[in-house]
Protein backbone atom coordinates (compact mmCIF):
# COMPACT_ATOMS: atom_id res chain seq x y z
CA UNK A 1 0.00 0.00 0.00
CA UNK A 2 1.51 3.29 -1.14
CA UNK A 3 -0.18 5.25 1.65
CA UNK A 4 1.95 3.49 4.26
CA UNK A 5 5.07 5.12 2.83
CA UNK A 6 3.84 8.38 4.36
CA UNK A 7 5.57 7.31 7.58
CA UNK A 8 8.88 8.15 5.89
CA UNK A 9 7.91 11.82 6.24
CA UNK A 10 7.16 11.59 9.94
CA UNK A 11 9.73 13.40 12.12
CA UNK A 12 10.71 10.24 14.00
CA UNK A 13 13.93 8.18 14.15
CA UNK A 14 12.19 4.87 13.37
CA UNK A 15 8.69 3.97 12.25
CA UNK A 16 6.88 0.91 10.94
CA UNK A 17 3.28 0.35 9.92
CA UNK A 18 0.96 -2.32 8.57
CA UNK A 19 -2.64 -2.76 7.47
CA UNK A 20 -4.46 -6.02 8.18
CA UNK A 21 -7.75 -6.91 6.56
CA UNK A 22 -10.61 -8.54 8.45
CA UNK A 23 -9.74 -11.88 6.84
CA UNK A 24 -6.31 -11.72 8.52
CA UNK A 25 -4.37 -11.00 5.33
CA UNK A 26 -1.82 -8.21 5.57
CA UNK A 27 -2.80 -5.68 2.93
CA UNK A 28 0.51 -3.84 3.15
CA UNK A 29 3.40 -2.88 5.37
CA UNK A 30 6.27 -0.41 5.51
CA UNK A 31 9.32 -0.09 7.70
CA UNK A 32 11.09 -2.57 9.99
CA UNK A 33 8.32 -4.96 11.00
CA UNK A 34 10.52 -6.85 13.46
CA UNK A 35 11.79 -3.76 15.30
CA UNK A 36 10.68 -3.80 18.96
CA UNK A 37 9.05 -0.57 20.15
CA UNK A 38 7.76 0.49 23.57
CA UNK A 39 3.96 0.46 23.24
CA UNK A 40 3.01 2.80 26.10
CA UNK A 41 -0.80 2.71 26.35
CA UNK A 42 -1.24 0.45 23.34
CA UNK A 43 -0.44 -2.09 26.06
CA UNK A 44 -3.98 -1.64 27.40
CA UNK A 45 -5.89 -3.44 24.60
CA UNK A 46 -3.55 -6.42 25.02
CA UNK A 47 -4.15 -6.46 28.78
CA UNK A 48 -7.89 -6.06 28.23
CA UNK A 49 -7.94 -9.02 25.86
CA UNK A 50 -6.31 -11.16 28.56
CA UNK A 51 -8.92 -9.94 31.05
CA UNK A 52 -11.69 -10.98 28.68
CA UNK A 53 -10.09 -14.40 28.28
CA UNK A 54 -10.02 -14.70 32.08
CA UNK A 55 -13.72 -13.86 32.01
CA UNK A 56 -14.51 -16.53 29.42
CA UNK A 57 -12.43 -19.05 31.35
CA UNK A 58 -14.55 -18.35 34.42
CA UNK A 59 -11.71 -16.93 36.50
CA UNK A 60 -13.48 -13.57 36.85
CA UNK A 61 -16.87 -12.04 36.15
CA UNK A 62 -17.19 -8.65 34.49
CA UNK A 63 -19.47 -7.36 37.23
CA UNK A 64 -17.63 -8.75 40.25
CA UNK A 65 -15.98 -6.32 42.69
CA UNK A 66 -12.49 -5.18 41.66
CA UNK A 67 -10.48 -2.07 42.40
CA UNK A 68 -11.90 0.60 44.74
CA UNK A 69 -15.08 0.07 46.74
CA UNK A 70 -18.12 -0.19 44.49
CA UNK A 71 -16.03 -0.77 41.36
CA UNK A 72 -16.07 -3.88 39.16
CA UNK A 73 -13.90 -5.49 36.50
CA UNK A 74 -16.11 -3.80 33.91
CA UNK A 75 -15.57 -0.38 35.51
CA UNK A 76 -11.79 -0.87 35.44
CA UNK A 77 -11.83 -1.89 31.78
CA UNK A 78 -14.01 1.09 30.83
CA UNK A 79 -12.10 3.75 32.82
CA UNK A 80 -15.07 4.38 35.10
CA UNK A 81 -13.76 2.96 38.38
CA UNK A 82 -13.16 6.43 39.84
CA UNK A 83 -9.41 5.88 40.18
CA UNK A 84 -7.16 8.79 39.28
CA UNK A 85 -5.06 8.89 36.12
CA UNK A 86 -1.76 7.70 37.56
CA UNK A 87 -2.46 7.30 41.27
CA UNK A 88 -4.25 4.62 43.24
CA UNK A 89 -6.50 7.35 44.64
CA UNK A 90 -10.29 7.51 44.28
CA UNK A 91 -11.54 10.75 42.71
CA UNK A 92 -15.13 9.82 41.79
CA UNK A 93 -17.86 7.27 42.43
CA UNK A 94 -17.68 4.21 40.14
CA UNK A 95 -19.67 4.78 36.95
CA UNK A 96 -20.02 8.53 37.50
CA UNK A 97 -17.19 9.84 35.30
CA UNK A 98 -14.86 8.66 32.57
CA UNK A 99 -11.43 9.07 34.13
CA UNK A 100 -8.69 7.61 31.96
CA UNK A 101 -6.68 5.62 34.46
CA UNK A 102 -3.37 3.79 34.32
CA UNK A 103 -3.97 2.95 37.97
CA UNK A 104 -7.22 1.26 36.97
CA UNK A 105 -5.45 -1.12 34.60
CA UNK A 106 -2.84 -1.87 37.23
CA UNK A 107 -5.66 -2.72 39.67
CA UNK A 108 -7.24 -4.89 36.97
CA UNK A 109 -3.98 -6.80 36.45
CA UNK A 110 -3.60 -7.33 40.18
CA UNK A 111 -7.17 -8.63 40.41
CA UNK A 112 -6.67 -11.12 37.59
CA UNK A 113 -3.35 -12.27 39.00
CA UNK A 114 -5.04 -13.06 42.31
CA UNK A 115 -8.02 -14.72 40.64
CA UNK A 116 -5.86 -16.97 38.44
CA UNK A 117 -2.93 -17.38 40.85
CA UNK A 118 -0.66 -16.49 37.93
CA UNK A 119 1.44 -13.28 37.68
CA UNK A 120 -0.32 -11.06 35.15
CA UNK A 121 2.63 -10.78 32.78
CA UNK A 122 2.77 -14.58 32.58
CA UNK A 123 -1.01 -14.88 32.20
CA UNK A 124 -0.96 -12.34 29.36
CA UNK A 125 1.83 -14.28 27.67
CA UNK A 126 0.05 -17.61 28.01
CA UNK A 127 -3.42 -16.34 27.12
CA UNK A 128 -2.64 -13.93 24.27
CA UNK A 129 0.96 -13.74 23.07
CA UNK A 130 1.77 -17.45 22.90
CA UNK A 131 -1.35 -18.67 21.03
CA UNK A 132 -1.11 -15.78 18.53
CA UNK A 133 2.60 -16.36 17.88
CA UNK A 134 3.54 -12.92 19.23
CA UNK A 135 7.05 -14.07 20.07
CA UNK A 136 8.60 -10.58 20.20
CA UNK A 137 5.99 -9.14 22.58
CA UNK A 138 6.36 -8.86 26.34
CA UNK A 139 4.94 -7.02 29.32
CA UNK A 140 7.86 -5.49 31.18
CA UNK A 141 6.11 -3.76 34.06
CA UNK A 142 2.76 -1.99 34.33
CA UNK A 143 -0.20 -3.55 32.51
CA UNK A 144 -1.21 0.01 31.60
CA UNK A 145 1.87 1.06 29.65
CA UNK A 146 4.90 -1.24 29.74
CA UNK A 147 4.35 -3.52 26.76
CA UNK A 148 7.01 -3.95 24.07
CA UNK A 149 6.15 -5.31 20.65
CA UNK A 150 6.62 -5.17 16.89
CA UNK A 151 4.35 -4.27 14.00
CA UNK A 152 4.46 -7.90 12.87
CA UNK A 153 3.19 -9.09 16.26
CA UNK A 154 0.51 -6.40 16.61
CA UNK A 155 -0.69 -7.28 13.11
CA UNK A 156 -1.39 -10.76 14.47
CA UNK A 157 -3.32 -9.25 17.34
CA UNK A 158 -5.28 -6.99 14.97
CA UNK A 159 -6.20 -10.04 12.89
CA UNK A 160 -7.39 -11.83 16.05
CA UNK A 161 -9.62 -8.96 17.17
CA UNK A 162 -11.25 -8.76 13.73
CA UNK A 163 -11.82 -12.52 13.47
CA UNK A 164 -11.56 -13.90 17.01
CA UNK A 165 -10.23 -17.35 17.77
CA UNK A 166 -9.30 -16.83 21.41
CA UNK A 167 -12.60 -15.20 22.40
CA UNK A 168 -16.24 -15.61 21.48
CA UNK A 169 -17.09 -12.95 18.86
CA UNK A 170 -19.90 -11.72 21.11
CA UNK A 171 -17.36 -10.93 23.83
CA UNK A 172 -15.30 -8.89 21.36
CA UNK A 173 -18.50 -7.13 20.25
CA UNK A 174 -19.09 -6.17 23.88
CA UNK A 175 -15.53 -4.83 24.13
CA UNK A 176 -16.06 -2.58 21.10
CA UNK A 177 -19.47 -1.34 22.28
CA UNK A 178 -19.79 1.76 24.46
CA UNK A 179 -19.76 0.92 28.16
CA UNK A 180 -21.52 3.39 30.46
CA UNK A 181 -22.65 5.65 27.59
CA UNK A 182 -22.98 9.40 27.92
CA UNK A 183 -20.01 10.00 30.22
CA UNK A 184 -17.72 12.94 29.51
CA UNK A 185 -14.00 12.82 30.10
CA UNK A 186 -10.53 13.84 29.01
CA UNK A 187 -8.88 12.09 26.09
CA UNK A 188 -5.14 12.47 26.80
CA UNK A 189 -3.59 14.87 24.32
CA UNK A 190 -6.94 15.91 22.85
CA UNK A 191 -8.81 17.53 25.72
CA UNK A 192 -12.35 17.03 27.01
CA UNK A 193 -14.67 14.92 24.89
CA UNK A 194 -18.45 15.10 25.30
CA UNK A 195 -19.11 12.22 25.45
CA UNK A 196 -15.84 10.34 25.87
CA UNK A 197 -16.91 6.88 24.74
CA UNK A 198 -14.98 3.72 25.59
CA UNK A 199 -15.67 0.04 25.34
CA UNK A 200 -13.82 -2.52 27.44
CA UNK A 201 -10.15 -1.67 27.01
CA UNK A 202 -10.68 -0.03 23.62
CA UNK A 203 -11.42 3.62 22.91
CA UNK A 204 -14.35 4.14 20.54
CA UNK A 205 -14.17 6.96 18.02
CA UNK A 206 -17.85 7.84 17.62
CA UNK A 207 -18.06 11.56 16.75
CA UNK A 208 -15.05 12.73 18.77
CA UNK A 209 -13.30 15.80 17.43
CA UNK A 210 -10.41 16.35 17.47
CA UNK A 211 -9.24 12.76 17.32
CA UNK A 212 -6.15 10.74 16.50
CA UNK A 213 -7.87 8.69 13.77
CA UNK A 214 -8.97 10.15 10.43
CA UNK A 215 -11.79 12.39 9.41
CA UNK A 216 -13.07 9.53 7.25
CA UNK A 217 -12.80 6.92 10.01
CA UNK A 218 -16.17 5.38 10.78
CA UNK A 219 -17.80 6.13 14.16
CA UNK A 220 -17.42 2.40 14.94
CA UNK A 221 -13.62 2.64 14.77
CA UNK A 222 -12.00 1.49 17.99
CA UNK A 223 -8.46 1.06 19.25
CA UNK A 224 -5.82 2.89 21.26
CA UNK A 225 -2.83 5.18 20.94
CA UNK A 226 0.21 5.45 23.16
CA UNK A 227 2.36 8.27 24.47
CA UNK A 228 5.41 6.56 22.92
CA UNK A 229 4.08 7.53 19.48
CA UNK A 230 2.13 4.36 18.72
CA UNK A 231 -1.38 3.45 17.65
CA UNK A 232 -3.67 0.62 16.66
CA UNK A 233 -7.08 1.21 15.16
CA UNK A 234 -9.68 -1.19 13.82
CA UNK A 235 -12.40 0.14 11.53
CA UNK A 236 -15.15 -2.47 11.11
CA UNK A 237 -16.77 -0.49 8.30
CA UNK A 238 -13.50 -0.50 6.35
CA UNK A 239 -12.91 -4.16 7.18
CA UNK A 240 -9.34 -3.44 8.20
CA UNK A 241 -6.98 -2.49 11.00
CA UNK A 242 -3.85 -0.36 11.04
CA UNK A 243 -0.83 -0.51 13.31
CA UNK A 244 1.84 2.22 13.43
CA UNK A 245 4.74 2.21 15.86
CA UNK A 246 7.43 4.86 16.31
CA UNK A 247 10.17 5.70 18.78
CA UNK A 248 9.26 9.36 19.28
CA UNK A 249 6.96 10.46 22.10
CA UNK A 250 3.45 11.54 21.15
CA UNK A 251 3.10 15.28 20.62
CA UNK A 252 2.04 17.91 18.07
CA UNK A 253 3.83 16.00 15.31
CA UNK A 254 1.49 13.02 15.84
CA UNK A 255 -1.63 15.19 16.09
CA UNK A 256 -0.69 16.62 12.68
CA UNK A 257 0.53 13.41 11.01
CA UNK A 258 -1.80 10.63 12.09
CA UNK A 259 -5.23 11.76 10.80
CA UNK A 260 -4.12 12.42 7.18
CA UNK A 261 -2.20 9.14 7.24
CA UNK A 262 -5.32 7.26 8.35
CA UNK A 263 -7.45 9.03 5.73
CA UNK A 264 -4.95 8.05 3.02
CA UNK A 265 -4.97 4.42 4.19
CA UNK A 266 -8.77 4.31 4.19
CA UNK A 267 -8.95 5.94 0.74
CA UNK A 268 -6.57 3.34 -0.65
CA UNK A 269 -8.57 0.53 0.92
CA UNK A 270 -11.80 1.89 -0.60
CA UNK A 271 -10.17 2.25 -4.03
CA UNK A 272 -8.96 -1.34 -3.89
CA UNK A 273 -12.50 -2.64 -3.37
CA UNK A 274 -14.24 -0.27 -5.77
Amino acid sequence: MQSLAMIENWPVPTAAAAVVRADGVMAGSHGPLAHRFPLASVTKPLAAYAALIAYEEGAVELDEPAGPEGSTVRHLLAHTSGLAYDEHRVTAEPGARRIYSNAGFEALADHIAKATDIPFDRYLHQAVFEPLGMTATALEGSAARDGVSTVADLARFAAEVQSPRLLDPHTVLTAMTVAYPGLDGLLPGYGRQRPNDWGLGFEIRDAKSPHWTGGSSSPRTFGHFGQSGTFLWIDPDAGAACVALTDRAFGPWAIDAWPPFTDAVLAELRAATA
